[in-house]
């Protein structure tokens, strides 16, 4: 049980060091009035509208700070996640910031975001793919076997990068639904981690273990860090995250599901993210080819809204489904 004390102390930490930061990054975003600008279209969300913006560098430095405190440093794995997670948050930050300094609600062009977000994807599963301590074999969950990818690894690690941050990016539509769903679904990664780690322990490999609980310490400070930020996000927010947060979740979504070489499981974790994409690429393809909507908004948030279902209780709504989840993934591991 000492072996995931670390975590929890992270959690801790990175809770009160997000709760310090919070508070200057709110006044320096209204002193530089760095705020929101809502799409015309969204008529639900038009009060939202000049909402300071790029709340996600509240986590993400108190997640990075917290890990680096802790010696993640000295871990090869929680170094590279900590660079993924930073690299993702920029590019998300140049996209709010061209929104900001513009005052418009499109920031970096679709073209630039997917090819900056491919590079950091093609680099980081390089990485993976040679990585002594991930490699290219995947967990096939249920069977308790793993499927070697060999050269097909490294699109398929590429794929889960875009496909990852792209998804927490749709869902982060309204006040806490994407911190809250991530805070889920890092939280059971954290516990899915632990578990390798403590059969690592069993086998005596000591420096896969150590590497495992360095990650499990950068999960567990990513939670209290979007627990501080969940403190100022939920309804009615007093910042947004952000793509500076959301590409940077989604960065760390990915990292997280590959580095523990579980990212078959991790459709089931993060089965939200998946109904946010799926919803919008059925709206998209049924517009398309039939010339009508199958949803009244996509993404499915969206359609929940004008449904009548209130903020509160979709997030509700996201983050029990999230949990019930991450529990049968961890039944199924």
């Amino acid at each position: 049980m000492n072996a995931i004390i670390p975590a929890l102390i992270a959690i801790i930490a990175s809770f009160f060091v997000g709760m310090l930061i919070a508070p200057a990054f709110l006044k320096l975003a209204k002193k530089t009035k760095s705020v929101q600008e809502i799409l015309s279209y969204v008529e639900q969300h038009k009060d939202k509208n000049n909402t300071p913006t790029m709340g996600g560098t509240v986590f993400l430095f108190s997640a990075i700070i917290v890990s680096l405190v802790m010696g993640g440093y000295k871990s090869a794995l929680c170094t590279v996640i900590i660079l993924i997670f930073f690299a993702y948050g920029v590019i998300g930050f140049l996209d709010d910031f061209i929104k900001v300094k513009f005052k418009r609600n499109m920031g970096l062009r679709a073209y630039q975001k997917i090819i900056s977000q491919l590079a950091v994807a093609i680099i980081a599963a390089f990485y993976c793919a040679k990585s002594p301590y991930i490699g290219t074999e995947i967990n096939i969950p249920i069977s308790g076997k793993t499927l070697q990818m060999g050269a097909w690894y490294i699109p398929f690690a590429a794929f889960v990068f875009i496909a990852m941050s792209n998804a927490v990016n749709l869902t982060d539509g309204l006040d806490g639904l994407a911190g809250s769903t991530t805070a889920a679904y890092m939280a059971t990664f954290t516990i899915i981690i632990a578990i390798t780690m403590f059969e690592a322990m069993d086998n005596g490999n000591t420096l896969l273990a150590g590497e495992l609980q360095k990650l499990t310490v950068f999960c567990g400070a990513l939670v209290g860090g979007l627990l501080s930020f969940l403190w100022f996000n939920s309804y009615k927010a007093k910042f947004i995250m952000g793509d500076t947060g959301a590409l940077a979740l989604g960065g760390a979504v990915g990292a997280i599901a590959l580095f523990s070489k579980n990212p078959l499981i991790s459709v089931l974790v993060g089965i939200m993210y998946v109904v946010s994409c799926v919803s919008v690429i059925i709206q998209v393809a049924f517009f398309k080819l039939k010339g009508r909507r199958v949803f009244l908004m996509s993404p499915f948030h969206h359609h929940l809204e004008l449904k009548g279902y209130n903020e509160t209780k979709i997030v509700a709504f996201y983050g029990i489904i999230t949990a019930i989840a991450g529990v049968v993934s961890l039944i199924i591991i």
